[in-house]
C-alpha cells in the first residue's frame, strides 16, 4: 500500500474540482439554512475548507466544509450562547482544541473503527443523500404542502398529490440523470473523460429552464427551485466574534463538544476516503487535526460554520477523477470567485440538476454490489454493516449510528471469538466415540461459557482428546473448567480424557491423563486418519 503523494495533475484535478464545486454550492447553502444561520456562513466555511484546510491537509482527496452531522450541535450552541456572534467564539475555541488534539497525537483514533462500520457509514450517507435530494429532483413545493397538510413531513405522505410536484423540475431532473448515466458508460469515460458530466448536466439544466421561461411555459422554475446565492454584500457580510463570552463556562463546553464531534466525523471520513482512493494512499490523522483546527479558528473569526472533512464532497472528488489536493483547493477558489463575481449566473442553476448529480454520488456510496459483497463475507461482517446503515438512516445522526454499528461489530467479534476458540467436529456423537477438541492459539475468559457447554454435552462412556499443542495462551478460568472436568466430571460419566500440549505453567500436566510426546504424535496421526475417513 503506497504512501506516495502524486504531483498535481491539472487535467484530472481541475475538472474534479469543478464537479466538487457544483456539489458544494447547494450543500453549503442547505446546511446553513438547516442550522438557522445566515446562508453566507455556509459559503464562508466552504471556501475556508477548500482553500485553507485543503492546502494544510495531508489528504490528497478529502474535501472539507460545513457538515450536516453538526447541524443539531450548531442550533443548540447558538441558543445556549445567546447568539451567532458568541457562537463564532465557540468555533474558534473548537479549533484550538483540535490543535491540541493534534499535538497529543490523537489523530489515529479512526484506525480502531472496523471496515464494516466505515463501509456501513458510507452506504448510509449515500442513502440519506438520495432521500434528501428527492424533493429537489421533483420540484416539491414545501410551502403549499404545509398549507395543505399542516406539517413539514407532508412530502412523505403526499406522493399522490401531484399538485405539489413541479413537472419542469421533473423533466430537468430526468434529463440530467440520463446524461449522467450515459456519462458512466465505457464510451464516454474513454472518449471525453476530460469533460465532467456534472458540468454538462448543469449547462443542460440551465438551458432547459431558460427555454421554459422564454416560451412562457408553466414548467418554468421559480426562484425556490434554483440555487440562491447572496447577490451582493459578500465582503460586507462578515461578522465579528463577541469575545465578551470568554468568561462564560458554557463557551468551553460547547467548543469542546464541537471539537470532539467534528474531529470524530473528520477522522472517520478521512479513513473512508483513503479506502476510496484508487492509489490507496494513507493520510495523517494528526496532520488533519492541525489543518481542521486552523480552518475552524479562521472560520470562527470570519463568521463561518464549523468545518469537518465531508464524505459527500470527498466522494464526489474521487468519483470525478481527482488525484491531488489541487482539486480541493480549486473547488474552494471557485466558491470564492462565484459568490464574489457571478452570483446571478450561479442562481440560474436548477436544484433538480444538482439533485441528479447527488443521486449518482449517493448511489456510488450505497451501490447494490456493496451490499452483496458484505453479505458474501459472512454474518459477522454483514450484520454490523447493515446495522450501521439502518442506525444512521433511521436516526439521521452519523455519530449515533456509527456508535451503534461499533457496538454491533464488537458483539460480532466476541460472538465469533466464542465460536472459534476451538475446533469441534459437530456431527452427532455416540457412546464410545473418540471426540477431538482442538484449542485455538488464544483462549480467553470469553470462551469459558462455550467450552464449558461443550464439555457438559459430551456423551458418556466415550473418549475425549483436548489438544492445546498450538495454543499460546489459555485463561485461568478455562484451565479450571478443564481441571474440574478431568478430576470430577469425566470420572462420574466414565469418559476417558487425554490432554495434548498443555504447558507446565498451567499446572495441568501433572496427571496420568497426560500422554507422552511420542504417544501425542501417534494420537494426532490417528485422529487425522479418523477425521479423513469421516470426511471421505
Amino acid at each position: 500500500m503506497s504512501n506516495k503523494k502524486l504531483s498535481f495533475d491539472i487535467k484530472s484535478d481541475l475538472p474534479a474540482g469543478l464537479s466538487v464545486f457544483l456539489v458544494a454550492v447547494p450543500l453549503c447553502l442547505g446546511i446553513a439554512s438547516a442550522c438557522e444561520v445566515p446562508l453566507i456562513a455556509g459559503l464562508i466555511s466552504g471556501i475556508i475548507g477548500g482553500i485553507l484546510v485543503g492546502g494544510l491537509s495531508d489528504s490528497p482527496l478529502s474535501v472539507s466544509g460545513p457538515a450536516a452531522g453538526l447541524v443539531g450541535v450548531v442550533i443548540v450552541a447558538v441558543e445556549k450562547l445567546g447568539g451567532y456572534e458568541a457562537f463564532m467564539v465557540a468555533v474558534i475555541v473548537a479549533g484550538v482544541f483540535q490543535l491540541i488534539m493534534g499535538l497529543l497525537k490523537l489523530g489515529s483514533i479512526a484506525n480502531y473503527f472496523p471496515n464494516n462500520v466505515i463501509k456501513g457509514m458510507l452506504a448510509a450517507i449515500g442513502i440519506i443523500i438520495i432521500r434528501k435530494e428527492i424533493s429537489h429532483f421533483v420540484g416539491y413545493d414545501k410551502e403549499a404542502a404545509i398549507d395543505y397538510a399542516g406539517h413539514e413531513d407532508a412530502f412523505t405522505h403526499l406522493w399522490g398529490h401531484t399538485e405539489f410536484i413541479n413537472m419542469g423540475a421533473v423533466i430537468i431532473g430526468v434529463v440530467c440523470l440520463a446524461i449522467l448515466m450515459l456519462w458512466e458508460t465505457k464510451f464516454f469515460k474513454d472518449k471525453i473523460k476530460f469533460i465532467p458530466g456534472s458540468l454538462i448536466v448543469v449547462i443542460v439544466g440551465v438551458l432547459i429552464n431558460q427555454l421554459f421561461i422564454s416560451s412562457g411555459s408553466p414548467y418554468a422554475l421559480s426562484e425556490e427551485h434554483l440555487v440562491m446565492i447572496p447577490v451582493s454584500g459578500f465582503l460586507d457580510s462578515f461578522k465579528s466574534p463577541d469575545f465578551s463570552i470568554l468568561s462564560n463556562s458554557e463557551l468551553y463546553i460547547q467548543g469542546a463538544t464541537i471539537a470532539l464531534i467534528a474531529s470524530i466525523e473528520t477522522l472517520l471520513c478521512l479513513e473512508a476516503v483513503d479506502k476510496l482512493d484508487p492509489h490507496k494512499r494513507r493520510s495523517s490523522g494528526n496532520r488533519e487535526m492541525y489543518a481542521q483546527g486552523a480552518g475552524n479558528i479562521v472560520s470562527g473569526f470570519l463568521g463561518g460554520l464549523p468545518i469537518t472533512s465531508v464524505i459527500v464532497r470527498s466522494s464526489a472528488n474521487v468519483n470525478s477523477g481527482g488525484q491531488t489536493k489541487l482539486s480541493t483547493i480549486f473547488h474552494g477558489v471557485l466558491l470564492f470567485v462565484s459568490v464574489l463575481f457571478i452570483p446571478k449566473l450561479m442562481n440560474m442553476i436548477p436544484m433538480a440538476a444538482l439533485a441528479a448529480i447527488l443521486f449518482v454520488v449517493g448511489y456510488k456510496l450505497a451501490r447494490i454490489s456493496l451490499f452483496k459483497e458484505m453479505f458474501a463475507k459472512g454474518k459477522y461482517q454483514f450484520w454490523p454493516f447493515i446495522i450501521t446503515v439502518l442506525a444512521i438512516v433511521l436516526s439521521n445522526n452519523l455519530l449515533l449510528g456509527v456508535g451503534i454499528g461499533l457496538c454491533a461489530s464488537i458483539f460480532s467479534i466476541l460472538r465469533a471469538n466464542l465460536k472459534n476458540s476451538y475446533f469441534f467436529h459437530k456431527e452427532e456423537h455416540h457412546t464410545g466415540d473418540v471426540i477431538y477438541l482442538h484449542l485455538s492459539e488464544e483462549v480467553s475468559f470469553l470462551n469459558k461459557a462455550a467450552i464449558k457447554r461443550t464439555l457438559d454435552e459430551l456423551p458418556e462412556n466415550g473418549k475425549v482428546i483436548i489438544d492445546a499443542s498450538e495454543t499460546e495462551y489459555i485463561d485461568n478460568d478455562v484451565i479450571e473448567i478443564i481441571k474440574d472436568f478431568r478430576d470430577i466430571i469425566s470420572k462420574e460419566r466414565n469418559i476417558t480424557l487425554e490432554l495434548l500440549g498443555f504447558k507446565e505453567v498451567y499446572k495441568i500436566t501433572n496427571t496420568t491423563h497426560v500422554i507422552s510426546k511420542a504417544k501425542e504424535n501417534a494420537v494426532k496421526k490417528n485422529v487425522e486418519q479418523v477425521m479423513g475417513e469421516a470426511k471421505a
